[in-house]
């Protein structure tokens, strides 16, 4: 195709994606097309699903219920019923690695999944106007997977055509909004050999045109789901027999927020959802909150999440209940080493495209991508965490998200000449 032709080619397949946006565990078609489009260029190997991750490491995984509905979606969307039989039981996600000569193995790792929120039908919504807006009730591409997929297809085309010599591997990444499956590709063999990694990210409020050589400012974080259990009783007639189980979680709520900030950095907690009960005239049994807690370091996260144990059981015991309290989701803080980041910045500067160039910046919220390099550097080698400007109406997590499609082929010219790069130089 020509370069016109791949361009056009690849907005086409963003917006498919973001036509199809599919939650953590749940993202059959976006796997599928995804390997659709990588038999398309013939790359050298190709993982999928379960052979991509590994499986015992997934978190926050829907109930069979869940995930069937998600999965016959997808079929009925016109998914590759040979690929969806490989992801069935929700193992999505994929590895595809290409091998040109001597050198060393390099990762990209792009995450891949949607949001759990419903997109504007404003008119002048560009995937309303365009044609291309969520056709799932519920759910949408509201922090720029889509994008994100799509600069590592076209990473992969243009490093194939191009001078590399090494190895390449993408890591197609499924659940990073739920903080739920990057340990479960961080724990494959497939990072094994991997002696650098990048990884990216779309928008973050920077515009069109800017590059972000090095993020940092990674908050750990923990998500935990905690079920109060009491007794019932009846509120009018014998209030006296129960033991409410929303006492306990209206204690532990008000009580997360009194957790001592640490002299050491930020910390983070939020009671972000709530319920329980049956009726205004029984003593309810059953309770529930769902919440996070956040450290500018692992070690931070690991003291809110200790407290909030502490509280957790604490309100329990003061109500007479029992607590039963599940992580859901986990990631570690990181840093982008300065030897990525100086070779980002020179290829971003050089770049058609790129109008500015920022060495670095804080996150300031928290990423998956983070399991991965971590297990790179663990084993010595590099990673960095490259922001992508883009143009966005609305903020990340908004219903009018969008991103501004003329950054697709900036990102992808800056991580394949950062890749080219790297393998040259070996940093």
């Amino acid at each position: 195709m020509s370069q016109q032709a791949t361009r056009d080619h690849l907005v086409d397949l963003r917006r498919d994606l973001h036509k199809h946006p599919e939650p953590a565990w749940r993202e059959f078609y976006t796997t599928a097309r995804i390997v659709e489009e990588l038999e398309r260029i013939g790359v050298d190997e190709l993982y999928v699903g379960p052979d991509a991750i590994n499986t015992d490491e997934r978190m926050a995984v829907p109930d069979d219920e869940e995930l069937d509905s998600w999965f016959q979606q997808a079929k009925d969307a016109g998914a590759n019923p040979e690929t969806l039989d490989q992801l069935e039981g929700g193992y999505t996600g994929a590895v595809a690695v290409i091998e040109q000569g001597a050198g060393p193995t390099v990762g990209l790792r792009v995450d891949i999944d949607g949001l759990l929120r419903d997109e504007s039908t404003d008119e002048d919504h560009a995937p309303v106007e365009e044609g291309f807006r969520s056709e799932h009730d519920g759910a949408m591409h509201a922090c720029g997977h889509d994008a994100h997929a799509t600069i590592g297809i076209g990473t992969i085309e243009k490093i194939k055509e191009s001078d590399f010599e090494g190895t390449l591997k993408v890591f197609f990444q499924p659940g990073e909004e739920m903080i739920a499956g990057g340990k479960s590709m961080a724990e494959s063999d497939h990072i094994e050999d991997v002696d650098y990694l990048l990884a990216a990210h779309i928008g973050l409020d920077h515009p069109t045109g800017e590059v972000v050589a090095g993020l940092d400012g990674f908050l750990a974080v923990s998500h935990f789901l905690a079920e109060f259990e009491g007794v019932p009783a009846h509120a009018g007639g014998r209030p006296n027999e129960g033991e409410n189980a929303i006492q306990a979680m209206a204690a532990a709520v008000q009580n997360l927020y009194s957790i001592p900030r640490h002299e050491d950095g930020a910390t983070r907690v939020n009671a972000g959802k709530v319920g329980g009960g049956t009726a205004t005239n029984i003593i309810p049994e059953q309770a529930h909150v769902e919440g996070e807690v956040r450290g500018e370091t692992t070690e931070l996260k690991d003291y809110m999440k200790e407290r909030a144990d502490r509280v957790l059981q604490g309100a329990a015991d003061m109500h007479g209940c029992e607590v039963t309290t599940t992580t859901n989701g986990e990631a570690p803080s990181a840093e982008s080493d300065q030897g990525l980041v100086d070779i980002v910045g020179t290829i971003a500067g050089d770049t058609d495209g790129v109008e500015n160039v920022v060495e670095r910046d804080e996150l300031g919220g928290s990423e998956d991508a983070t399991y991965l390099m971590q297990a790179v550097q663990k084993q010595g080698g590099l990673a960095a965490y490259i922001g992508v400007g883009t143009d966005h109406p609305g903020g990340h997590h908004t219903a009018t998200f969008d991103v501004d499609e003329a950054s697709l082929p900036i990102g992808i010219d800056v991580l394949a000449g950062s890749i080219e790069h790297i393998a040259e130089s070996r940093p």
